[in-house]
């Protein structure tokens, strides 16, 4: 509970300090102190929380005094553990890393004794207990190259309270250099900070580079490729580790290599190899790291003949890669850049995508000169971009220029965006053709119905009033379909009034599918019942056939139940007997049922009662009322 109460007071220490500070830049600095301290505050005794909190603004205090003073070379400033031998705990270490890149008016020592001094006359008077560590950034190196990582261990484990990146960089890339040597220290053969960070550009939310380096010489239980995946993928999870670890939100990037591919990539003069010698430092290092960048340094690590003749060659490479992209820009990307769109307005039309040397004659014919959609000018803009094209596939034209690929690349952006108008063009011409098309078929099928009702001949004028009155007034079919019919009557003479509006064309499409749908039904179920008074339906043993008559011929299904139907056909004589029995299948049968017309009333004879034995047996039974 004492913990809970502590660290909810820590944070609203926090918010105060913030919401007193009208500057946005210190806000940040004391989030980040706050951050780190309510971190450390988790981690130790109730009463070593007690002191920090007593420590705090002396730090913040400090801190800004030294921020101010030095503006810009003040690295980071990190709370320290106490000394050891330090029995009352009184003493207030703190790590202050200075830049001192760009100092060449005195020397490093000279430089760090008096930082020293200034500094710890600025910690005197903030208090007493202040014991500031100046150390200079090239002295962190410096230690580094020499093999010394004190200055390091004593960064991982600070507590920063004031940090531009560096120390947040070396605390989480020393923490992961610790967690992969413990694993595989026999295999790392160096490890390295490299990048932005020591190059002197990087910003407080900069990525942390590292590389690896991994000793591939004595492989013997798999490749050499398996062991740096392997490897590689272990380190990177370390790395993941290490972030959640330190609470650092900078992102570590992993470079993992072998041995023997890092020695050939500097044989062969790499740029990324040459770098990170040149500016990398070693964390970790058994001997090959600092020894290549000496010899670097020196000038004795030089690129091999074969590696300068490659580099020397790669101009050339280039020039002719460059002109291969400016003919491949011609040959390929321009000409289906416009070809492919043109086969797709002729398919949206209705045509089957024609070849490419067919196209614009095509184009010409049905946009240009029929439906005076297109301009000829595009056409001419098609027809050069495929001369063109055949003239480089054939090797009459060897290569282009700039400018001529500038024409090609204007040509088609005018072309594609003349296209997409034609595209609209035909899809409201497509849609108004729409609203022709469903008239009529509209208008085909209430033909259908008049005449079922007995009405053979109407005229377009009349045909609306005499289906509202032969057909919607006898109840046969519902109001809202006249209505629909009506509306759609409308659209078409809109239609041909070239008044159409988009909105009319959308609620005709909808209206007339289910209005057909509607009186396609009602003419299957009214032929349904009249194909019922055609039939004889009879059983014979454990079967049912039937026999249907449509006016002079007959067509038997033997089997009704049977999948595979067995279906003949007859003549029927007019003494009404049925002769000249033959196999038939259900596509005839199917096709007589949609040309006959259905009788009102259908009479049989006595001669087929016979047939009907003769073709069913003699124990034949007729069903009625089925």
């Amino acid at each position: 509970m004492a913990k809970k109460i502590r660290a909810k007071k820590v944070e609203a220490v926090k918010k105060e300090k913030i919401s007193e500070s009208g500057e946005q830049g210190k806000n940040k600095e004391d989030n980040v102190l706050n951050k780190e301290l309510s971190r450390v505050a988790e981690q130790i005794p109730d009463e070593a929380k007690k002191k920090l909190e007593q420590i705090k603004d002396k730090l913040e205090a400090f801190k800004d005094k030294l921020v101010k003073k030095f503006e810009g070379y003040i690295m980071g400033v990190a709370l320290l553990p106490p000394d050891k031998e330090d029995e009352k705990k009184e003493k207030i270490n703190v790590l202050v890393l200075v830049d001192d890149t760009d100092s060449h008016k005195m020397s490093k020592d000279e430089l760090k004794d008096r930082l020293s001094a200034i500094i710890d006359k600025m910690a005197k008077e903030v208090d007493e207990n202040l014991a500031p560590h100046t150390i200079i950034l090239t002295e962190v190196w410096q230690s580094c190259y020499d093999g010394k990582y004190d200055i390091l261990e004593m960064i991982a484990m600070s507590a920063p309270v004031h940090d531009t990146g560096m120390l947040a960089a070396i605390k989480i890339a020393e923490i992961h250099k610790n967690m992969v040597l413990k694993k595989f220290e026999k295999y790392i053969v160096s490890y390295v900070l490299a990048g932005s960070l020591v190059q002197g550009k990087a910003t407080a939310t900069s990525d942390i580079d590292v590389f690896v380096v991994i000793d591939d010489t004595d492989v013997k239980k798999m490749t050499r490729a398996e062991l740096k995946d392997k490897l590689r993928a272990i380190i990177i999870g370390m790395g993941i580790d290490a972030g959640k670890i330190t609470g650092i939100e900078n992102k570590l990037n992993i470079q993992v290599y072998i041995l023997t591919d890092f020695w050939e990539g500097i044989k062969e003069a790499n740029p990324i190899f040459f770098t990170f010698l040149r500016d990398g430092i070693p964390f970790y290092d058994r001997g090959i790291f600092m020894p290549w960048k000496l010899l670097l340094q020196m000038g004795r690590i030089k690129p091999s003949p074969e590696a300068i003749e490659m580099f020397m060659s790669t101009g050339e490479q280039m020039l002719e890669r460059i002109k291969f992209k400016i003919r491949d820009i011609g040959m390929e990307d321009t000409f289906y850049a416009i070809l492919t769109p043109s086969q797709a307005a002729l398919m949206m039309y209705g045509i089957p995508p024609p070849t490419p040397k067919e196209t614009p004659e095509v184009m010409t014919d049905i946009f240009v000169k029929k439906e005076k959609l297109l301009e000829k000018e595009y056409i001419d803009i098609l027809k050069r971009n495929i001369e063109i094209r055949k003239e480089l596939e054939h090797g009459i034209k060897k290569e282009l220029t700039g400018r001529e690929v500038d024409e090609l690349v204007k040509d088609a952006e005018k072309y594609l965006k003349r296209l997409n108008e034609l595209f609209k063009a035909i899809e409201k011409k497509k849609e108004e053709e729409s609203v022709l098309h469903n008239y009529e078929s509209i208008v085909t099928v209430v033909r259908d119905i008049l005449r079922m009702e007995g009405v053979e001949k109407v005229k377009d004028t009349d045909m609306i009033r005499i289906f509202e009155e032969e057909v919607v007034h006898k109840g046969l079919i519902p109001e809202k379909y006249l209505r629909m019919l009506k509306e759609i009557e409308k659209a078409k003479k809109d239609y041909d009034a070239k008044k159409l509006t988009k909105a009319d064309v959308h609620n005709v499409q909808r209206d007339s599918r289910e209005l057909l749908r509607f009186l396609v039904e009602y003419i299957q179920r009214k032929r349904g019942l009249e194909l019922e008074k055609t039939k004889i339906r009879v059983k014979h043993g454990k079967k049912f056939g039937e026999v249907v008559l449509l006016g002079k011929k007959a067509f038997i299904i033997h089997d009704i139940d049977n999948e595979e139907k067995e279906i003949s056909k007859a003549d029927i004589t007019p003494e009404g007997s049925l002769t000249n029995i033959q196999p038939s299948s259900l596509e005839e049968y199917e096709k007589a049922l949609t040309g006959v017309e259905m009788p009102e009333r259908v009479f049989i004879k006595e001669p087929i009662f016979e047939d009907l034995k003769k073709l069913f047996g003699r124990d034949v039974e007729i069903l009625i009322n089925y």
